[in-house]
């Protein structure tokens, strides 16, 4: 039955008696464009053109609904609803394939065939099966090349180049035929998957089928072979491009710059420059970032910014993009006087440093440089009208306070107020943290009131940080102050203020008060965490009370609280310092029960401790369990205790095979990274045998220049008896003829002599 609305509701739609003719025929208009305007909307919903997508009859659906509108729609609707139904690749065709029935306005769109590449290669593959091609020709369409080249692009990015050439070749069962551009998508597929070779044999098959090549063809295969570092083949193909009358573009020599780096020939990079000036081909960012970050990655980092400071230096004409490329790496490698050098000769050319460019400077900046360069780098910047912002302005001051230079931190910290950064409770928040981490506490309440005065108000995360402050100090009177002027202002504390209050405490030796503080939590309905357990744990291990230690860590366990390494850590560490082991192993062991696995500082301490007690098979054997994680990388710290006790057992080819892993470790971080391993090594062991070792090993990696290491084992002591005849063997060794080894060996047959 209908249901019968009141009359009220009706009576506003109809056309009041007292209106006029005029009034009602515009009434009528305004109700008909409503309708048109409702219709409208609902043909260009994504969401539902895709709903049809998934039904039986897919195609006259979406066709009844939305035919008439797309054209006035265009490609964006298009693109919004393949955005709609990325999820369902197989929805994505089918969208395509009708809407390629309105023209090559919506088959050859950029943004379109964009949107259904980065659908197939998400969430596919799809497979060009017998059920998708009957689907396709069952709503009377044809699987066109354009949707086969967006398959095959996808099938590349999938790694299925293989699969790409087997529908290639069935091509003509689809009833199309090899052209151009179908070549090019299997060629980049060949390409990307890094099968050269396959697509090498597509292009000699081009000119059989009646295919020409295009530059796109050309820069495909240059890509592929550069990519590898063939670069005299790259130079071939620019060749045969340019005797077809194709001319090469800046793709083609950006990928030349990057084949050159690969191929070893860094000298020939600047050649392919003078080329492009030659040829009028204008050099863009994406060439000076090709060619800078290729520098820094095939050579070491001096002699990187050498060679591109003398290019820079010779070429006038550089922009100021490749300055900021050049600044980039720089500062990535931590050469923060270099990069001042360069923001110096920038600034003689004329160029300004911008935010962007500055901001990734300022974090090596305040790493290398002393308080008075980083102020002149930053004072010169904002001279010429550079914006620091917030995230520099707190990066800067936190290196002051790092440097105790507190008055230059005052200064800037004073700009940020002036330049209106301080704008919010949490900007004045970050400011008090840097000051409270400092030391500098006062400061920081002075903040606070300065805080208060701009019309913010201090929250619960203030007070905290102003208590966590006082107490790093060993102040607990007035963090007890700052604790009463958190309850004046309406807060009650919570797990953070409680645990730093404990932690306090503890630092002052004030245990039993941390106890109190610890009990008074459950009072003020504060339910503790892990971190609250661990400062308990920790103090009461510092303290001496082991066993009061392990107390709590059950009681934790009982509360439903999972431990943490740290929680672990301090017990075992007051084991090993007792030399009780066997305790320390027994809760290493313990730790994987609670599902917790050890840290590099359980490792190391266990380490160190059975080395120390010449228990080295143990150690050893907890050694290569660490190696085993793939969570926790063993370094130079975790090998020296054993190498060290190797040595002083006389097994010195075990001691060698760990020194040959130290030395494969740091084999990437390049020769001055393995030579400083090298010379901590040799003073750290004190063990002429292990050095000769170490000394040989050095030389086998390359490492120049070995003087230091010579300087080292030099001043090492002498051996002892057990050790004195590998020491003879192995400086027969070494070949050297410097004065160092000299001596040396002039000390070594003194020894034999019966002189020490």
């Amino acid at each position: 039955m209908r249901s019968r609305r009141p009359l009220r509701d009706l009576l506003p739609r109809l056309p009041k008696p007292t209106d006029t003719p005029a009034q009602i025929r515009q009434k009528l208009q305004l109700s008909t464009k409503s309708g048109q305007d409702a219709a409208q909307s609902a043909a260009a919903d994504p969401a539902r053109a895709v709903s049809l997508l998934s039904e039986r009859e897919w195609f006259a659906r979406i066709n009844s609904e939305f035919a008439a509108a797309l054209r006035q729609l265009g490609p964006r609707f298009v693109v919004r609803a393949l955005h709609h139904a990325a999820g369902e690749p197989l929805l994505c065709v089918r969208l395509y394939v009708w809407a390629s029935r309105f023209g090559q306005r919506f088959a050859r769109d950029r943004s379109v065939r964009r949107a259904l590449g980065d659908a197939l290669w998400r969430r596919g593959p799809v497979v060009l099966s017998a059920a998708l091609v009957a689907d396709v020709r069952g709503c009377g369409c044809e699987v066109s090349e354009e949707l086969l080249c967006a398959l095959v692009e996808s099938w590349g990015r999938l790694g299925l180049a293989h699969y790409a050439h087997e529908v290639f070749v069935q091509m003509p069962r689809l009833g199309l035929r090899p052209s151009t551009a179908v070549y090019n998508a299997v060629i980049a597929a060949s390409v990307r998957a890094g099968a050269v070779d396959t697509a090498y044999l597509r292009f000699q098959q081009m000119p059989a089928d009646g295919c020409r090549p295009d530059s796109f063809t050309y820069n495909t295969l240059v890509h592929g072979v550069c990519r590898r570092g063939i670069v005299d083949e790259a130079l071939r193909l620019v060749k045969q491009m340019e005797g077809a009358g194709i001319r090469p573009n800046v793709f083609m020599y950006t990928m030349l710059v990057d084949g050159f780096y690969n191929a070893g020939r860094a000298d020939e990079v600047f050649g392919v420059l003078e080329r492009m000036k030659e040829k009028g081909v204008s050099v863009t960012e994406a060439t000076y970032r090709a060619l800078v970050h290729g520098a820094f990655r095939c050579h070491g980092k001096e002699r990187a910014y050498r060679m591109l400071s003398e290019w820079i230096e010779s070429d006038p004409t550089v922009p100021s993009s490749a300055y900021h490329t050049l600044l980039y790496c720089l500062s990535k490698n931590d050469m923060a006087k270099e990069a001042v050098e360069l923001v110096k000769q920038m600034s003689k050319r004329g160029y300004l440093l911008d935010s962007t460019t500055f901001s990734i400077v300022i974090p090596c900046a305040v790493k290398i440089l002393e308080s008075s360069d980083l102020c002149e780098l930053v004072d010169d910047f904002i001279k010429k009208g550079g914006n620091l912002g917030f995230d520099m302005h707190i990066m800067i001051i936190k290196s002051l306070l790092r440097c105790k230079d507190i008055s230059k931190a005052n200064k800037y910290l004073s700009q940020m107020v002036s330049d209106g950064l301080l704008s919010s409770v949490a900007s004045y928040n970050m400011v008090v943290d840097c000051l409270a981490k400092a030391g500098e506490v006062e400061r920081a309440l002075e903040t606070v009131k300065v805080m208060q005065e701009s019309g913010f108000s201090p929250n619960l995360v203030t007070f905290n940080t102003l208590i966590n402050g006082y107490l790093k100090l060993s102040n607990v009177h007035d963090a007890k102050a700052v604790l009463k002027m958190l309850m004046e202002h309406g807060f009650m504390p919570d797990v953070i203020t409680f645990t730093s209050l404990i932690d306090g405490l503890c630092r002052t030796h004030q245990l039993d008060d941390a106890f109190t503080c610890f009990s008074e939590m459950s009072e003020w309905g504060v339910r503790p965490n892990v971190q609250t357990y661990n400062v308990l744990i920790h103090g009461l291990c510092s303290a001496g009370h082991v066993n009061k230690a392990i107390e709590v860590l059950n009681k934790m366990k009982m509360d439903g609280i999972t431990p943490d390494a740290y929680s672990f850590n301090a017990p075992i560490l007051s084991f090993c310092r007792m030399r009780k082991l066997e305790k320390a192993q027994k809760f290493f062991n313990a730790m994987s029960k609670y599902g917790v696995s050890p840290d590099s500082y359980t490792y190391n301490a266990l380490i160190k401790a059975l080395c120390d007690e010449r228990r080295v098979d143990e150690a050893k054997e907890i050694l290569l369990a660490m190696e085993s994680s793939s969570c926790i990388a063993a370094n130079q710290h975790t090998y020296w205790p054993v190498i060290g006790a190797l040595t002083k057992i006389g097994r010195f080819s075990e001691a060698g095979m760990f020194m040959n892993k130290i030395h494969r470790k740091t084999a990437h971080l390049g020769s001055s990274a393995c030579l400083r391993v090298g010379i901590g090594l040799l003073s750290a062991l004190k063990n002429w045998a292990l050095g000769c070792t170490a000394f040989q090993g050095c030389n086998e990696f390359g490492l120049v220049p070995l003087k230091p290491i010579q300087n080292n084992l030099a001043i090492a002591c002498y051996p002892t008896n057990l050790v004195f005849k590998h020491s003879i063997d192995a400086a027969k060794d070494i070949r050297a003829t410097s004065k160092t080894i000299g001596t040396l060996r002039q000390n070594i047959q003194d020894q034999a002599n019966g002189k020490y």
